[in-house]
């Protein structure tokens, strides 16, 4: 049976990870916490506090589900305890592209990221499937890379992955660099920081006296059909009207250069951002 060593397993990301895994028998499970509020975290769902010393040492593979600016500090700690062969899984692509986490030629790095369920095609399952951000979910895709290591790392990783972002409905193999352009630059650096704007303009409608059940209803409904026509979820195009006034608007709220956001360069200033305290 593949033992495995959850790092931070009472965190944020630790109990989405912890609740999945408690579903599944595939795996002797070691959960490691050090901050008491994590530790009241997993004393709540009746998971026992293991010791690092003795479990990093045996473990198959050690899941490091600590935020980006304290992984790379930890992994120094932990990665020197891990035995020959072993695979280190991490959870998103920003330290390791920035290279903060501790290397060792005979392990294994894998890097997986869940994509969340679509806002389209929804699949309500039997059970009460919580996302990450608290909301019933049906199956989500995930993207998994493997940064060093062989063929067998890999596989271990994604199966790994899939039980612990469980329902999975596809899965994505990709490169480190790949899904650094996804994550931060596509859906944090562009799409978050549109949505932030598009809530802020959204507040000022508010403060000009637009009613507020109007303008959330409008808002939201608006943006389903625009996303649902610009990804193809739909057949239809907008209106003469909507092209005119959104080529206007692009210069008026974007720079020229700002794809620059996608070269690596600039992603790895990104990711720099992210791991510095």
């Amino acid at each position: 049976m593949t033992k495995i060593a959850l790092i931070g397993a009472g965190g944020k990301m630790g109990c989405r990870l912890t609740d999945n895994f408690l579903k599944c028998t595939d795996y002797l499970l070691h959960y490691l916490e050090v901050s008491p509020q994590g530790i009241a975290n997993l004393i709540q769902r009746n998971v026992t506090v293991s010791d690092q010393g003795s479990t990093v040492p045996d473990a198959d593979v050690v899941i490091l589900a600590v935020p980006d600016v304290a992984i790379g500090a930890i992994s120094q700690d932990i990665i020197p305890l891990m035995k020959p062969g072993a695979l280190v899984l991490t959870l998103d692509p920003a330290a390791p592209l920035d290279g903060v986490i501790a290397h060792r030629d005979d392990l294994g790095y894998v890097i997986a990221h869940p994509c969340h369920p679509s806002i389209f095609n929804w699949e309500p399952t039997e059970h009460d499937f919580r996302d990450f951000y608290g909301g019933i979910t049906a199956k989500q895709s995930i993207v998994v890379a493997l940064m060093h290591g062989t063929e067998a790392h890999y596989q271990l990783g994604e199966k790994v992955s899939q039980d612990m972002y469980a329902p999975i409905k596809d899965t994505h193999r990709i490169t480190l660099e790949q899904m650094a352009i996804l994550e931060p630059a596509m859906v944090e650096t562009l799409a978050q920081t549109c949505m932030e704007v598009v809530k802020e303009g959204y507040d000022r409608i508010l403060e000009l006296g637009v009613p507020q059940a109007a303008a959330r209803d409008f808002v939201l409904g608006h943006l389903r059909i625009q996303i649902a026509v610009l990804f193809k979820e739909v057949n239809g195009t907008f209106s003469d009207a909507a092209y005119k006034i959104s080529k206007r608007a692009k210069p008026i709220l974007f720079r020229d250069d700002w794809k620059k956001i996608f070269e690596m360069d600039d992603i790895r200033q990104q990711v720099k951002d992210i791991t510095s305290k």
